[in-house]
């Protein structure tokens, strides 16, 4: 059954004439009458009272009238809706983001793009450093964003990759209230407790290369609890867990409401840039309009 013959039968049961019809649905009274006998052919029924003036639906076909109208809206928008995700198909960009990211960064970055009418759809995909560069990769995303070291000493394999830097960030140490001073004896270390990270993640190797070296020799660092999860970090240093060392991105609110306390004046800290990267070569339209918007982005 046709979308088409459903909304006949409906224009007829509604204006009780063919001719009415025929009108309504912009044909001529001859080819709607014949398409009528098409219906009823194929239906194999008589679906409408001829010797009633108006003509009117047929007792079966009237008892079947609410089916005939509910089928026909749901394949209206059956209609829209593949069109509408045929559009969204063509103009989606896959992005891989780090979780902090995600969190913190990316629903800005999308903010400052420009609004378009037939815009962009975006679908974001949260996952560690290398799972962004592995979903890069084997192109199941188009662009991935993710935090790198400004020194380029993260041992990060840049072959293949068109990289740009579209923000700044810095990794501090946060904690729920202020820390006590060192002590002046060096025989009495300062025990701090911390929020660890996996040697395996991006987090855990700036934690190894660029924060725990420069501490205070009088410092005592104790792991308490390992994540690789940032938000996660963040949430145990306001709880009073141990201290961790978090994009600032992610931290400010917290420390501007006064729930955490920002220890960078006191513990050594680590510069990091926001780095969107693509796959040199050809990329669909979307991915090029998308990564020409990145492109005119002011770095924050």
């Amino acid at each position: 059954m046709r979308l088409e013959w459903l909304e006949d039968i409906l224009a007829i049961a509604e204006t009780g004439s063919f001719s009415g019809a025929a009108e309504r649905r912009r044909l001529t009274q001859s080819a709607f009458s014949r398409r009528v006998q098409q219906i009823e052919d194929h239906v194999g029924v008589e679906l409408f009272d001829r010797a009633h003036k108006p003509i009117r639906l047929n007792p079966t076909t009237l008892a079947q009238s609410e089916q005939i109208l509910l089928l026909s809206a749901a394949l209206r928008q059956l209609v829209v809706d593949l069109r509408r995700g045929e559009r969204i198909a063509s103009n989606k960009v896959v992005i891989a983001c780090q979780h902090s990211l995600t969190a913190a960064r990316i629903p800005r970055i999308l903010q400052q793009l420009p609004d378009h009418r037939n815009g962009i759809h975006v679908r974001l995909r949260s996952a560690n450093l290398d799972e962004c560069t592995g979903l890069l990769l084997s192109r199941q995303a188009d662009v991935a964003i993710v935090y790198r070291l400004p020194d380029g000493t993260d041992d990060f394999n840049t072959d293949f990759l068109e990289i740009i830097t579209i923000g700044k960030d810095r990794l501090v140490p946060v904690f729920n209230k202020a820390l006590p001073p060192p002590s002046a004896n060096p025989a009495e270390p300062r025990d701090i407790a911390y929020i660890a990270y996996p040697a395996d993640v991006f987090f855990g190797t700036v934690m190894e290369r660029k924060i725990l070296p420069f501490l205070d020799p009088g410092t005592h660092p104790t792991p308490k609890v390992e994540t690789a999860l940032t938000l996660a970090a963040v949430e145990m240093a306001v709880a009073g867990i141990g201290v961790a060392w978090v994009p600032l991105s992610l931290a400010q609110d917290r420390i501007a409401s006064g729930r955490l306390v920002d220890l960078s004046a006191d513990l050594p800290t680590c510069d990091l840039q926001v780095n969107a990267m693509r796959l040199q070569g050809k990329a669909s339209l979307a991915g090029v309009v998308f990564w020409s918007r990145l492109l005119d982005l002011p770095e924050t």
